[in-house]
């Protein structure tokens, strides 16, 4: 932080051209360049931080210790603010001490750390999303299908026999998604019962390949598919689509998360039901604003900082989408 009060003191005695030219440095390190949405995220923080702040991205590819290894170079490079979107929730430990002893702010999105961590140091922050408002809000868009389409209870059973597909295990996004989607269908009067789950890693190659394996297995007992994601939701669509699903009048709901730009265009097509809208434009906006604030050494408060904070984290509310 004395390294940007200097800077700034410089670039007042240097003129406007100078400060054009040094912008405070953020570090990201995110744990993938795979995830759709971290990219669509990223892109986003990319796009509204331009002329304000200078943001150098790396990624982790789902090694922590590499992420680890990433942080260290970049408080070695100089960077006024760390912004981590962390391989392991639970290993945020490490990054937030890191943080707290190069007294650097700390900006942890998108997996969310424990929360006791997060109170280690009164200079790290979390934006993200509720997972237990996105599951519940799968599960009251699957009721809603079910009601609105009571023949496909394929069987007439008056149960609805589903399929998840997780993101994976030990996310907090993916238990509690997982958790609060199923809770939500019985809480809105219909009965469930799960044939299997699949952990698929997030991705769309995974979720496709789980899926033909579940069809495999339970063929057309299979009424409902819930995914963690919509890249997960998108490779499930494709193996039903092999198994000849959507050709003609057979057809199964599958919802997912995220509103990412392939969801979208599947909704549009009629082949995925519905997703639930993970606002990457008002995320980054958190992100870059927050940042902002941090590099200026301004705390953010009501009154500066237009986004809902508590215990310094920022939840961004979620709504369902369809057609």
């Amino acid at each position: 932080m004395k390294r940007w009060l200097t800077l700034c003191l410089l670039l007042t005695l240097l003129g406007p051209a100078a400060a054009r030219a040094e912008l405070p440095r953020v570090g990201i390190c995110a744990y993938s360049s795979r995830d759709t949405f971290i990219g669509s995220l990223l892109g986003q923080i990319r796009e509204r931080s331009q002329g304000t702040l200078d943001f150098q991205i790396v990624y982790a590819q789902n090694d922590q210790n590499r992420q680890n290894d990433q942080v260290l170079q970049m408080i070695a490079d100089g960077v006024d603010i760390l912004a981590v979107n962390p391989v392991d929730r639970v290993s945020a430990v490490y990054l937030i001490a890191l943080a707290r002893q190069h007294n650097l702010p700390l900006i942890l999105f998108n997996r969310e750390p424990l929360r006791e961590d997060l109170a280690a140091y009164d200079n790290a922050y979390y934006v993200g999303i509720d997972p237990r408002q996105q599951g519940e809000l799968q599960g009251k868009l699957a009721a809603d299908y079910f009601r609105a389409h009571p023949e496909q209870d394929l069987n007439g059973d008056g149960i609805i026999q589903y399929v998840l597909l997780r993101g994976e295990p030990g996310h907090q996004d993916a238990e509690l998604r997982s958790l609060f989607s199923v809770r939500a269908l019985t809480q809105e009067g219909l009965r469930v019962q799960k044939l299997a789950e699949e952990t698929a890693y997030w991705e769309k190659g995974l979720g496709q390949e789980r899926m033909a394996m579940l069809l495999n297995v339970y063929g057309h007992r299979v009424e409902l598919v819930i995914a963690n994601n919509d890249d997960m939701a998108l490779g499930a669509i494709d193996a039903l689509k092999a198994a000849g699903y959507f050709a003609g009048a057979q057809t199964i709901p599958v919802i997912g998360v995220d509103a990412t730009a392939p969801a979208m265009e599947a909704i549009a097509q009629g082949a995925l039901y519905g997703t639930v809208e993970n606002d990457a434009a008002q995320q980054a906006q958190a992100v870059v604003e927050l940042a902002a604030l941090l590099a200026a050494g301004n705390a953010p408060t009501a009154d500066n900082f237009p986004f809902p904070m508590t215990d310094r984290v920022v939840y961004i509310p979620s709504r369902p989408v369809t057609q």
